[in-house]
């Protein structure tokens, strides 16, 4: 028996003017999904407990069967552990965006114009970290280059009791002053933010973004503290091999605490503009290669929830449908094996919002053997109809392994 799991990252969505009332789910183009979900049991699951944060490490983490409320320490440790940082029981870890900040003179008067800085490229971005670490790095904060613009600092005998360290992505156009948090814990980290501006809006790859016309990174903004993960083996814990497939170091970094293959695919942005069919492609060698469960992340529906673009939403939504879950759904067929599939989102990113909520997400779990009656075409609605809900998340993932 083979497994796969396709996460669509922020998919779920509510009815909005931008799409005429409709959801992307209701609007894209997705026939493997539609087709599989009328022979697949279908239902709603609650990917984020009530009383933790809608984040999607413990959203991807509940849909991999590990209970958030047991075993996470953190977004960023989970990242450091991809970008290889080996961390120490007494280490605190920070994820570090790289952002666009605008100009006003005030630090706090200050608005996010983006999060992500214009998906700057990995090649410019380690220009900055570099730059971030020769300037503010020493023996207690190190200062390590990621992808993108999503970067993570090591905080030497740190502490967690930070207050609010806000995401970025949740504040998008807004005044970032009554977002800084005020505990005594986290003034020397807002320090460095603060710092950062000032070396950061001159230098040389920022002045070529700006002459490009691209938004400059010209802060860095700290976030998701944690400490050193522990994950119980993936395959002790589940009886099967597994590996995960993802252009995102979080989604890595829980692969490789999880002692899970996580399989580089060139090209993959996490973005609309990712390398799907590659994606599909490695989860396929993954199987040839004996692996029993195999789980491809695809962040472009949650980054265009986040930007707010309705059209590219949907179509990314397609395109998961087309060059990845339509491809691999065939290798496993010809393969002659039998195997079962889940398809679903982490968490809503709703375009209203621009940002993650808690609500419960439509799954669907077909399976190669079998025909049972499930719904028309895979949709928000049509999965809350059914009345089948998973309340325990990770739960989800025993019920893909008939456990």
């Amino acid at each position: 028996m083979k497994y796969l799991v396709v996460l669509c990252d922020g998919m779920a969505d509510t009815p909005s003017d931008y799409l005429n009332g409709k959801t992307p789910m209701e609007l894209a183009d997705k026939p493997t999904m539609d087709e599989m979900a009328k022979v697949s049991e279908v239902g709603l699951c609650r990917t984020v407990a009530k009383g933790l944060k809608p984040g999607s490490d413990v959203a991807n983490l509940s849909v991999m069967g590990y209970d958030p409320a047991v075993c996470y320490t953190g977004r960023s440790p989970l990242e450091a552990a991809s970008i290889g940082i080996d961390l120490k029981d007494t280490d605190v870890t920070l994820r570090c965006n790289i952002v666009t900040l605008s100009g006003e003179e005030k630090y706090e008067d200050k608005t996010m114009v983006d999060y992500c800085a214009g998906d700057i490229s990995t090649a410019e971005a380690e220009e900055i970290i570099k730059t971030v670490q020769e300037k503010l790095g020493n023996e207690v904060f190190s200062f390590y280059s990621g992808v993108s613009y999503r970067h993570c600092l090591v905080v030497k005998n740190g502490t967690t009791t930070l207050g609010n360290m806000t995401p970025p992505h949740d504040i998008s156009g807004r005044v970032i002053g009554q977002y800084l948090s005020t505990h005594k814990n986290a003034q020397e980290l807002i320090s460095l933010m603060k710092k950062s501006y000032e070396f950061l809006k001159d230098h040389p790859v920022n002045l070529r973004r700006i002459a490009e016309g691209k938004n400059p990174a010209n802060s860095i903004w700290l976030w998701g503290e944690g400490t050193k993960p522990l994950l119980q083996d993936f395959k002790e814990k589940n009886g099967v091999s597994g590996a995960v497939i993802s252009a995102v170091d979080l989604l890595k970094g829980i692969g490789i605490c999880a002692n899970m293959s996580t399989p580089e695919v060139e090209g993959a942005t996490g973005y609309i503009d990712t390398n799907f069919v590659g994606k599909a492609d490695a989860a396929i060698e993954e199987f040839k290669s004996g692996r029993e469960l195999v789980y491809i992340h695809v962040e472009a529906p949650d980054e265009c929830g986040h930007r707010c673009e309705p059209e590219n939403k949907v179509k990314a939504i397609g395109l998961i449908d087309e060059l990845v879950l339509k491809r691999v759904k065939a290798y496993l067929e010809d393969a002659g094996e039998d195997f079962r599939i889940l398809v679903c989102p982490d968490h809503p990113t709703p375009l209203l919002t621009k940002t993650h909520s808690s609500e419960p997400v439509p799954y669907l779990i077909y399976d190669s053997r079998k025909s049972i009656a499930g719904v028309d075409t895979f949709t928000e609605a049509n999965a809350a109809a059914t009345g089948n809900f998973i309340e325990h998340g990770p739960s989800i993932m025993d019920r893909l392994l008939e456990k």
